[in-house]
């Protein structure tokens, strides 16, 4: 019913196959693949390419796609998440190209998934975002429309730090402003990949949402989350959120993940639950990562029979 993967940035310095490899050796069902741009990463867990959309020929298609058959694993989804609504139009231009690359790499492998940020101008106002998002994105959709993929967002507002204060780097945050975004392109190529650790950081329902929006669960991202109390009551909300919050693997932070796999099996979702490592407690060494997946796969296992 529920496919259990994992996220490929975690094993940045692997090479697809050994991503691949690695998925059918501890029994996952699939992997989400990175494909941003080769070069210098923005930031932790971006800059990752275990797929060069820039580089795909048809025989470099075929390979990949067997190199999945052959071990019985498949691609959830792929996965580029910059800032298409970046201040810097030239900037911007230049992610939303990619995107668009993407889509079309995703269509020639039979993916059916492209999972990335709708972008934000951080200084400024949620409504000049939304206006700007009524620029950017129809064109986006249209092409995932005609190749036949779905476009999922992640619901992560990108703001942690001190750049990315004070409105953050992804403007589909909340339900209240999901509603808008779908409102305005009414797509069924046009969902969520969801996170339920954003909500929770943000004093938000993690559960609510599933039922809510569940025609437009796309894609599921498995991230735990914990809310140092102390913290927040010493420096509020409106703090950088990094001040009062740390990612965790899944079992080790605030989400509730009975009641959410509860209602994901109740609204009948079937698909990719992938988890997402990036807690900093398991980065010391390439044992750590690897502890860190297989960890999160066997406290998920009561959940997900692999």
């Amino acid at each position: 019913m529920l496919d259990l993967g994992f996220v490929s940035a975690i094993l940045a310095d692997n090479t697809f196959e050994q991503v691949v490899d690695f998925a059918a050796t501890h029994h996952f069902n699939c992997v989400e693949m990175m494909c941003w741009p080769k070069g210098k990463a923005e930031r932790r867990y971006a800059g990752v390419t275990h797929i060069d959309v820039n580089e795909l020929d048809d025989r470099q298609v075929l390979t990949l796609k067997n190199y999945c058959e052959e071990r019985d694993i498949y691609i959830s989804g792929l996965g580029y998440y910059p800032n298409p609504l970046d201040p810097d139009r030239e900037q911007a231009d230049y992610y939303v190209q990619h995107i668009k690359k993407i889509i079309t790499a995703a269509s020639r492998l039979e993916i059916p998934v492209v999972n990335t940020f709708i972008g934000r101008d951080p200084l400024k106002s949620i409504d000049y975002n939304l206006d700007r998002f009524k620029e950017v994105w129809p064109e986006i959709i249209s092409l995932a429309e005609e190749k036949n993929i779905k476009i999922a967002i992640e619901n992560c507002p990108m703001l942690f730090t001190k750049d990315e204060w004070p409105g953050g780097k992804n403007l589909a945050f909340s339900p209240a402003i999901w509603d808008q975004l779908f409102e305005t392109i009414p797509s069924d190529h046009f969902g969520l990949n969801y996170d339920p650790s954003h909500l929770v950081w943000m004093q938000m329902d993690e559960v609510q949402p599933i039922y809510d929006y569940a025609h437009k669960l796309f894609h599921i991202h498995l991230k735990d989350v914990k809310v140092y109390r102390d913290k927040l009551n010493q420096v509020g909300i409106l703090a950088h959120p990094l001040e009062y919050h740390s990612p965790k693997i899944p079992g080790l932070g605030d989400v509730r993940w009975r009641d959410f796999f509860s209602a994901l099996t109740s609204i009948g979702y079937q698909g990719p639950v992938c988890i997402e490592v990036e807690d900093k407690a398991y980065e010391r060494s390439d044992q750590d990562i690897i502890s860190a997946i297989l960890t999160s796969r066997n406290y998920l296992n009561q959940f997900v029979n692999l």
